[in-house]
């Protein structure tokens, strides 16, 4: 099973800015997967964040976020991003990479944003 490393989180203020990581193995070759980005706040479900398709390699965002989150994958190292700018405390939650639409995923990273 393919595991994914996410890194990045951590706690920030309003307005700030987060950049996450997602590292998929070496040798592994994630251009074959959509690549993304979803979250789970408090008693909260599960949403997707943002995703770069597989095929057209376009960029998909989650209404409350555009403008301000931006994904981006570096394929010569793996890894795949998630830039987070003008930080809002309803942003706080877990966040989750995945790829394949939901195939592999991450361990997850906190993100709390404080007022």
């Amino acid at each position: 099973e393919v595991q994914l490393q996410a890194s990045g989180g951590g706690l920030v203020q309003a307005g700030g800015s987060l950049r996450l990581s997602c590292a998929a193995p070496p040798g592994f070759n994630f251009e074959e997967y959509a690549v993304g980005w979803f979250r789970q706040a408090p008693g909260k479900e599960r949403e997707g964040v943002s995703c770069i398709s597989k095929g057209t390699g376009r960029s998909f965002y989650l209404d409350s976020v555009k403008g301000r989150f931006a994904v981006s994958r570096d394929h010569a190292n793996n890894t795949f991003y998630l830039q987070m700018t003008s930080l809002k405390p309803e942003d706080t939650a877990v966040y989750y990479c995945s790829l394949g639409g939901g195939l592999f995923w991450g361990q997850g990273t906190l993100v709390t944003v404080s007022s």
